[in-house]
């Protein structure tokens, strides 16, 4: 059974940073490129991030790039999103997502919700 499952949202100040993990079981991780999402309340889900399988090419959605850093770690099984800079309209629902091939997502975790007060 293939599971992700994200860690370390949170409440954090504007100007504050986190750091989101996803761990993954089920699935040869170093397979599968790996992405972030993200939905806010009352919006549609968004792109955050996305990272290939060997890590040598992100993607990074425009309004993050400079703040946040995808990464992953194919010996733990675990994707990592650090975020710093944090904006209150930052505040969503952050999701990990697995797939065979990026922006064709295949795998879900249930989600960390991450809170930035102004």
């Amino acid at each position: 059974q293939v599971q992700l499952v994200e860690s370390g949202g949170g409440l954090v100040q504007a100007g504050g940073s986190l750091t989101l993990s996803c761990t993954v079981s089920g699935l040869t991780f170093s397979n599968y490129a790996m992405g972030w999402f993200r939905r806010a309340p009352g919006k549609e889900r968004e792109f955050v991030a996305d990272i290939t399988r060997n890590g040598f090419i992100k993607t990074y959605a425009d309004s993050m790039k400079g703040r946040f850093t995808i990464s992953r770690d194919n010996a733990k099984n675990t994707l990592y999103l650090q975020m710093n800079s944090l904006k209150p309209e930052d505040t969503a629902v952050y999701y990990c997502a697995a797939g065979i091939l990026r922006g064709r997502w295949d795998y879900w975790g249930q989600g960390t919700q991450v809170t930035v007060s102004s």
